[in-house]
């Protein structure tokens, strides 16, 4: 009897994590509704750093025109450097994270027109 209380108490406490899974991927929406550019996206989890070293300047900032292929940030993940292309040229018109942000995989990082 005793391992039934356990097994009942698991639906009750997955509940909450299944309506928490939405609210992430609604506020994904409004970052790809909200201009007509491309997203780039995390390709995985860690921490966002807008430029080389604290004293170096950003990588890039809004109105700046990128090649395909140009590092637009570095996520740090596992003690590991990861720089981030541009996936097009063309003008960052919005950057959606911040220098020492986390972020999450498929997270919004930059639009690109």
């Amino acid at each position: 009897y005793v391992q039934q209380a356990p097994m009942a108490a698991a639906p009750v406490a997955a509940a909450p994590a299944a309506t928490a899974a939405p609210a992430g991927t609604a506020a994904e929406t409004p970052a790809t509704s909200r201009n007509a550019g491309v997203l780039v996206k995390s390709p995985m989890v860690g921490t966002v750093y807008m430029q080389p070293s604290p004293d170096a300047p950003a990588f890039v900032k809004v109105g700046d025109t990128v090649t395909a292929g140009q590092t637009l940030m570095i996520i740090e993940a596992m003690k590991t450097m990861n720089p981030i292309p541009a996936t097009k040229a063309g003008k960052v018109v919005e950057i959606l994270v911040g220098d020492g942000d986390p972020v999450e995989f498929g997270e919004p990082l930059v639009v690109i027109e």
